[in-house]
């Protein structure tokens, strides 16, 4: 099990990730990698969605094995860490990779 460079590079350098998703194209703010019952996932912020923006603003959890098309885009984001909590019990002990914690942001 090996995470696709790009979803790496986007989220180290905190750049958006454009990607097709259940046959439809999103621009994703990818927050953290890791795993969940022996599969990859990462939870992103949808930040556009077939060339629209979402009604609102969530962290949403993407199976990396559905992600084709993968491109690092150049425009940067910045840490959602009012929708993304490094400390979640879910990434405790699954964690792969994540953007800087809140506290080394600020």
């Amino acid at each position: 099990m090996q995470a696709p460079t790009e979803i790496l590079q986007a989220i180290a350098l905190q750049k958006s990730l454009k990607v097709t998703y259940n046959r439809m194209v999103v621009t994703l703010a990818p927050h953290i990698l890791y795993t969940r019952h022996d599969e990859m996932y990462i939870d992103a912020v949808t930040t556009d969605r077939d060339g629209r923006p979402p009604r609102e603003l969530k962290l949403g959890t993407f199976k990396v094995a559905g992600l084709s098309d993968l491109q690092v885009m150049e425009e940067a984001f910045d840490g959602m860490y009012g929708l993304y909590n490094e400390d979640d019990d879910k990434y405790k002990g699954v964690t792969l990779f994540a953007i800087a914690p809140e506290s080394a942001a600020a």
